[in-house]
């Protein structure tokens, strides 16, 4: 049996009840998506090209430089590590926060950033270990709520979730990544208008990231509401053109709104991406697309 969220806000039922299964397309979206945006406490930012030069092989060299500097700081290899994590480089991001913690056993952000790297490496349990003594060191740290309520929601422990979400909200307001994990669970527990509610408010505090407009854009589609997710699906591949998910997804939006042509040129764009992507190939042979053809997008 399904367990319910309390609600959030005093406002009106829960939600609606799904009538119908979203088919695969729409499914295969919201698999991949997550966390937009970052729960470390030291890189906050979003912006795609500000991350890229965070992991870039000249900062990295300089934080070296810092840490062989500084040898006793732990700040300083919280920050490298900070930087290894964002470069996929999970073993070196590791062995810095291991190294800050060791240095400064209290150090609350530490803890955090290598409970991001454990639950990205999907190791849970140790995410779930480090995230606990940071919220325990820190008890207004909204980083270390964020990263353990996506950790439970990962653990299928929704009422966890919900609970650490509603606390990292608390204590930051404007922390999109809560608003948005906070939205996708609702959207796991068939509660879609909460969790358009809840998409909303991330859409407002984010800035060009696809993954907040795709998560709405499929609660839409759990209503019926395919005009909505349409429009959302629009700004998800205006902000990230090569996102394959969002391509995939508004293909369907456009194909249930019997844009026929909208919907084969959103398919193309798919598998332009990924040629070998079963949802959109699927899609795209479903609405009787033909390669080679030109199709309008917009």
């Amino acid at each position: 049996m399904t367990q319910r969220l309390p609600s959030a806000r005093p406002t009106g039922p829960a939600g609606k009840r799904l009538a119908r299964v979203i088919v695969l397309a729409a499914a295969a979206a919201l698999a991949g998506c997550g966390t937009i945006g970052s729960v470390t406490g030291v890189t906050q930012t979003s912006e795609a090209d500000e991350n890229q030069y965070a992991a870039s092989p000249t900062n990295i060299a300089s934080l070296t430089s810092v840490v062989q500097r500084n040898p006793t700081d732990p700040q300083a290899y919280n920050m490298r590590g900070s930087v290894f994590g964002q470069a996929g480089r999970n073993a070196e991001a590791l062995a810095d926060f291991d190294k800050a913690i060791s240095l400064d056993p209290n150090y609350a952000q530490a803890y955090a950033n290598r409970g991001l790297i454990q639950r990205k490496t999907g190791h849970l349990d140790m995410a779930l270990a480090d995230f606990n003594k940071a919220v325990s060191l820190d008890p207004n740290y909204a980083p270390g709520y964020l990263g353990r309520g996506i950790v439970y929601r990962l653990k299928k422990q929704p009422l966890q979730a919900f609970e650490d979400f509603n606390k990292a909200i608390g204590i930051r307001p404007d922390n999109a990544e809560a608003y948005y994990n906070r939205g996708l669970l609702y959207q796991s527990q068939k509660q879609h208008q909460f969790a358009i509610d809840d998409f909303t408010t991330a859409i407002g505090l984010t800035q060009n990231q696809a993954e907040p407009y795709i998560a709405r854009g499929l609660s839409y589609m759990a209503v019926n509401d395919f005009k909505a997710a349409a429009a959302d699906l629009d700004d998800a591949v205006s902000a990230e053109p090569q996102n394959l998910r969002a391509w995939t997804t508004r293909a369907f939006a456009y194909e249930r709104l019997g844009d026929k042509e909208k919907a084969a040129g959103s398919y193309a764009r798919a598998l332009n991406i990924n040629k070998d992507y079963e949802p959109a190939k699927q899609g795209f042979a479903r609405i009787g697309g033909r390669m080679g053809q030109s199709y309008q997008t917009f």
